[in-house]
């Protein structure tokens, strides 16, 4: 696989981790309480424990986890740094929406008298 088709291919398995409002719950349950067991994770989700460890590994797999075993816990962390790469790939978007704002602004009259 060529190195765009390997960029294109994480990605892709970044995007799909993040299209899941479950596994987008498990991110905001890391980033604001920290490493967490699974069990702790599996508390706050009305679903079996082999469906969260599918959501789990999707999301190790896209490197937005990463699993600890301590003794017979498996304790999870929030992976950040993939996400910088979700904001790269909407910077050029949010460009392009101040650009259109700006210009809009300057067409609009001043509330001034």
């Amino acid at each position: 696989m060529s190195a765009t088709g390997a960029r294109e291919a994480s990605e892709d398995r970044l995007f799909a981790a993040l299209a899941n409002t479950h596994r987008r719950e498990v991110l905001r349950l890391l980033r604001d309480t920290g490493p967490q067991p699974v069990q702790v994770i599996a508390d706050h989700f009305d679903m079996r424990r082999p469906s969260l460890s599918e959501h789990l590994k999707v999301l190790r797999e896209a490197g937005l986890v990463s699993e600890e075993r301590a003794g017979r816990q498996r304790i999870y962390r929030l992976e950040a740094a993939p996400l910088a790469e979700v904001q790269d790939w909407l910077h050029p978007y949010e460009r392009f929406w101040r650009d259109r704002l700006k210009g809009l602004g300057e067409l609009m009259p001043d509330d001034e008298p």
